[in-house]
This record gives structure tokens, C-alpha cells and sequence, in this order.
């Protein structure tokens, strides 16, 4: 028992349970999702436990003697229960990442009671429950019923759950259950590596816990939130995304149409009264007159996400060629050109939406968006879908690389100011998040002023800019370098919200459409 305390690696546990299965012990795996109940989670199957002793070639005091020194190696101090410190303790040794919550997963998996703690026959019920669940998927993944998945199987399983590894991905996965790297997978193998994980019920579970414990890369960094894989609940990503977006600028939407309408502004040497702007808002619509143009703003969020989705798992492959690396290996540099041309792309495509959007917001709110859309075509052109693209572009590597490399920062510091080994928390990412973003935006406004007077003119304007640099250039000489940035304050004033609402509203439409991150 004294042994059992001190720490060991993942690897040294799961040597000493091929090397001795009496006293074998089983590497816990995380739980990667909250903790429901086992039975809600793993629907009884139709085998015994004897069954699952002849596939471990185990007699029933052998198995129990293997339980017992599981439930040792996580009970330190041998007061004969486990509470969240010991799990959690135990886990990290093995590094396993803390910032899941695994230990808390775990716990209440396993805590039938809900006492707070795990006792002895808490334990082996869970294991019973959990090693009946494995054997039965095993052998429904085992198509040849020779006692091993192999390759192919495990690939015609992941690809009947709407999961299409490459085969790159498919050795890795292969190779991190495999432990003797023969090439195939018994259940002693498949058993080890998912016991601990409560929540892998199903082969699309397994893929996701297989996933996160490998830290399969998969772009959370510049635009994609944590936890999405390009295999995984895609269209359920975006209509999360998509809802909290148009939450998220519908309730900014009033600052976003003060931003446009001070930016327009052009009398010379004016400084931007944001009292003024609004009292001309409110005259000319109403209280409806702040939601002018949000219809389309709303309309271009699920196009615009889903574009720069598939542009930027497309680049990542780009960059890694480039670089000769492996795609979760592309650094920094890799990752900026990959979410810089992505988001480049992606606002390529919805770029006419942005066009019409502030020509409403700069007209009145009876301009109707089909007529419009018929006007601006009819005497200007299909082109002037596209005035203002060339500094929206140039704006997107810049920001895109001062928002990554503030962020990074500033979540490096609060590390420091954390207890050795704690990940930031979400209010601590969102405030990460919410500065980087208003840096970001501020280094770049002049190229967004430019972008919106361009978008706002119509062609028949006798004052119309001939282009961006005559834009610049006017802007300069008539206003002043301070004109650059008109419509900053409101701008800014909605990047917090903005970001709490997506963040909020983004997480419960995950709870509801069951997205397990």
C-alpha cells in the first residue's frame, strides 16, 4: 500500500497492469464532459461480468485484487475513501491536464451517494458498470469476433459515427491505445485506456476524450473555441456559434450604428459628438432607428463562421507543407497566415452583406435592403459590392496578429499571478480576450474608418473618394490625424459585452444541443 502513494507516470501504470494482472493497475483516463449518472450514461448491455473476466483471462479474486490497487493507487493517505484532492492529485502526476476537470468528473461519476467522497464499493460499482459498458463496445467494433479491433475496424466504426480520420490520425490514435505497438488492439488495451473516462459511452465520445487527451490540434487559438474538431458536431458548432453571434450584435447593435454614423462625419476639423450622433439616430427612426441594418449584420454571421471554419483547417495543412511540419506542430507563425487568410477569405465572401449594412445604417431606416441592393447595382455596378475591401483586407493580418500575440501574453501573466500548475478560468480568458481585442481593433481603426466612408459613398456623389488613398489623404488634410479614429468610443464600448454575451450565450447553446467540449 505504502508504494501505491508515490508517483508514477501514465506510462509506469500502464506496465505494471500487462506486467501483473493481479495486481495490475488500470491508467485513469479523464472524464471529458460534466458527470452524469453511469447508468443514464451506459445503457446496460447484454454481457456478464464472467465475460468480461474470461476476455481479461482473470478469475474473479484476480479482478478483484486488480480494483483494490487502482483504488489504492489513488487513496494516498489510506483512509479508505477518495475526495476531489486525492483524484485530483493523483491525476496530475500522471499528466493528465487539471484544466479539464476530470478529477471533479470523476468523482461524481462515481460518488452514488453524493456524500462528496468515493468509498471502496462506490468504486468497484463503477468499474463494473464501466468494464461491462468498454466489453460491450468492444465487441460491437469487433466485427471478425477474434477478441481484437483492429485498424480497419476501429477506422469503419469512426467513419459510421460521421468520423473520417486520416491515416495519420488513425496510427496515432492506434498508437496511444496500443501499448505493445503490435498493430492491434485487445480489450485488456481498450479497457486501460478509457476506464476512467466515464463519458466514452459511444465510439464519437471515445474519438472526442481521444482527442482532448492527446490535444489533437484543431485551431482554438486564432478562430476556432476549444473543443470543435473538424469531425465532431460541425453543423451543431455553427448554429451555436451562428445563435450567439446574432444575440451578441443585436444587443451591440445601437454602438455599432453610432460607430458608422460618426465615422462618416467629414466637416472639417470635427470632433465626434457622441450625443449629437445619437440625437440624429433617434430623429430620423425611432427607437428602431439603432437596430438599422442588424437584419443583415445577424444574416452574414453563420456564412462568414463556416467559411473561415473549412478556410482555416485547409491553410493550417498549407502552412505545415510549407514549413515541412506536422499540422499540430505549424507554431505561431503558421497559425497567424493560416487565421489571417482565413478570415481574409471568409469576409471576401460575405463582403457585399457588410456593404449594404452600412449603406443602411447611413441612410434611413425606410430604405428597404431589396431595393437598395437593386439601385446600387443598377447605377453603380456589381463592383461597388466591393468598395472598401482592399483596407478591410489589410486590416485583418495586422489585427489578427496583435489580438493572437496580446492574448497569448497576457494569458502567460496571469499564469504567473496563478498557483503553480492553474489554468486561467473563463472570466480570466474573457478579460484576456476582451483587452487583446480592443488593442487589436485600436491598432487598426484608421483602416476600418476608410473602409466604412468608402462603403458609405455612392457613386453619383460629387464628392466621391477615388479610392483608399484618396480617402487618407482628404481625411488628413481636412480633419486632422484625429479623424482617424471617429467612432472609436462606441467601438470600443461594445467589445466587452460583445465578447460576455457571445461567451455566455455561446456555452448554453452548447449545453443545449448537447456539444460535449
Amino acid at each position: 500500500m505504502a508504494a501505491a502513494s508515490e508517483p508514477v507516470s501514465l506510462a509506469e501504470v500502464q506496465q505494471a497492469s500487462k506486467d501483473f494482472r493481479v495486481h495490475g493497475l488500470n491508467p485513469p483516463s479523464p472524464a471529458p464532459s460534466p458527470a452524469q449518472s453511469v447508468k443514464q450514461q451506459f445503457p446496460a448491455p447484454a454481457v456478464t461480468l464472467r465475460e468480461v473476466e474470461l476476455a481479461l483471462d482473470e478469475t474473479g479474486e484476480q479482478r478483484e485484487g486488480r480494483i483494490r490497487n487502482l483504488f489504492a493507487l489513488f487513496d494516498s493517505s489510506e483512509s479508505g475513501f477518495l475526495d476531489h484532492g486525492q483524484i485530483e492529485q493523483r491525476l496530475k502526476t500522471m499528466s493528465i491536464p487539471s484544466h479539464y476537470k476530470f478529477a471533479q468528473d470523476l468523482l461524481q461519476v462515481c460518488d452514488a451517494n453524493h456524500d462528496g467522497r468515493v468509498d471502496f464499493l462506490e468504486f468497484r460499482r463503477y468499474i463494473d458498470e464501466k468494464e461491462l459498458e468498454l466489453y460491450h463496445m468492444f465487441q460491437q467494433i469487433d466485427v471478425t469476433n477474434d477478441g481484437y479491433i483492429h485498424p480497419e475496424e476501429l477506422r469503419d466504426a469512426l467513419k459510421n459515427a460521421g468520423i473520417h480520420l486520416s491515416d495519420r490520425n488513425l496510427s496515432k490514435f492506434m498508437d496511444h491505445v496500443d501499448r505493445d505497438n503490435n498493430g492491434i488492439i485487445t480489450f485488456e488495451e481498450w479497457r486501460d485506456f478509457l476506464l476512467l473516462s466515464p463519458h466514452a459511452g459511444t465510439i464519437t465520445e471515445v474519438y472526442q476524450y481521444w482527442e482532448k487527451v492527446c490535444q489533437i490540434d484543431i485551431g482554438e487559438q486564432a478562430i476556432i473555441p476549444e473543443g470543435i474538431s473538424r469531425h465532431l458536431y460541425a453543423s451543431r458548432y455553427f448554429i451555436a456559434g451562428g445563435v450567439a453571434g446574432a444575440v451578441s450584435r443585436t444587443a451591440t447593435a445601437p454602438l455599432d450604428r453610432l460607430k458608422v454614423i460618426l465615422q462618416v462625419q467629414t466637416e472639417r476639423r470635427a470632433r465626434p459628438n457622441l450625443f449629437q450622433g445619437l440625437k440624429q439616430i433617434y430623429t430620423e427612426g425611432g427607437m428602431a432607428g439603432f437596430y438599422v441594418g442588424n437584419g443583415i449584420n445577424v444574416l452574414k454571421v453563420a456564412p462568414e463562421s463556416a467559411v473561415k471554419f473549412y478556410a482555416f483547417e485547409m491553410l493550417k495543412e498549407v502552412a505545415a507543407k510549407i514549413q515541412g511540419e506536422q499540422k499540430s506542430e505549424i507554431g505561431p507563425l503558421g497559425r497567424l497566415f493560416a487565421g489571417g487568410a482565413a478570415g481574409a477569405i471568409a469576409q471576401t465572401v460575405v463582403y457585399p452583406l457588410d456593404v449594404v449594412k452600412t449603406r443602411l445604417q447611413v441612410l434611413s431606416r425606410k430604405s428597404q435592403m431589396s431595393s437598395l441592393v437593386r439601385d446600387m447595382y443598377a447605377h453603380e455596378g456589381f463592383l461597388s459590392f466591393y468598395r472598401g475591401l482592399v483596407p478591410s483586407l489589410v486590416g485583418i493580418i495586422p489585427y489578427a496578429g496583435i489580438d493572437l500575440a496580446m492574448y497569448e501574453t497576457l494569458k502567460d501573466l496571469s499564469r504567473s499571478i496563478l498557483p503553480e500548475g492553474t489554468e486561467p478560468g473563463p472570466l480570466t480568458q474573457l478579460a484576456c480576450g476582451t483587452i487583446s481585442g480592443a488593442i487589436g481593433a485600436t491598432s487598426v481603426y484608421p483602416l476600418q474608418l476608410i473602409r466604412t466612408r468608402l462603403q458609405a459613398q455612392p457613386l453619383n456623389s460629387p464628392m466621391r473618394y477615388k479610392g483608399m488613398k484618396d480617402v487618407f489623404k482628404r481625411t488628413l488634410e481636412h480633419e486632422g490625424v484625429t479623424a482617424f479614429y471617429k467612432g472609436l468610443v462606441p467601438n470600443l464600448c461594445k467589445v466587452a459585452p460583445a465578447a460576455s454575451i457571445t461567451y455566455v450565450v455561446y456555452e448554453k447553446m452548447k449545453k443545449l444541443l448537447a456539444i460535449q467540449s
